[in-house]
């Protein structure tokens, strides 16, 4: 099976751009700049939140206070919110974006969900159990929690770059359709 997929996988790649070359640039579906520009302010947004969410992992190795473990978690708290609010956005313009646009929105919804529930989780445990931070059980949720975070925000980062080589794909193929 792993052979099957290795072969097929370039093979249909390579079909799929030569069929997009074929495909007239009026009949391909355009991009929506709304959400070239929410994906950007969520890929900005999401790397603030691995960032911080990798300090609070850090934290796992020292003998931080739980104080110092709820501040971040605030902070981590605010920059779920704010994506959840710019994936609210995204869900609104969908129905105007291209079909890979549709497909990061789909993409990102199911993990940043997951982001939030650990995150809360995480929450619930640290007030629940404030003198045992330092043990395996709140620092898995704390690594996890980084883990996930990290994934969020190279998902994101990865449909941003897309999106920009697509344009300069475009751009270029253009060009070439002019002469």
């Amino acid at each position: 099976m792993k052979k099957y997929r290795a072969i097929a996988g370039p093979m249909t790649l390579a079909l799929l751009a030569v069929g997009y070359i074929g495909i007239p640039a009026a009949v391909r579906a355009a991009d929506s700049a709304e959400i070239m520009d929410l994906l950007a302010d969520a890929k900005a947004k999401a790397v603030q939140l691995s960032t911080d969410s990798g300090d609070m992992e850090s934290f796992t190795r020292s003998t931080i206070t739980w104080q110092s473990y709820g501040s971040k978690l605030d902070i981590i708290k605010g920059h779920v919110n704010d994506l959840g609010k710019l994936l609210t956005k995204l869900k609104s313009a969908e129905a105007a974006g291209s079909p890979w646009q549709q497909t990061a929105i789909k993409r990102i919804e199911p993990l940043l969900q997951e982001i939030a529930d650990n995150t809360t989780a995480t929450i619930k445990h640290l007030n629940d159990n404030q003198a045992k931070v330092h043990l395996p059980a709140f620092q898995d949720f704390v690594k996890v929690n980084h883990e996930l975070t990290t994934d969020l925000a190279n998902l994101i980062r990865d449909f941003v770059d897309y999106g920009s080589a697509r344009n300069r794909f475009e751009t270029l193929g253009s060009k070439l359709e002019v002469k």
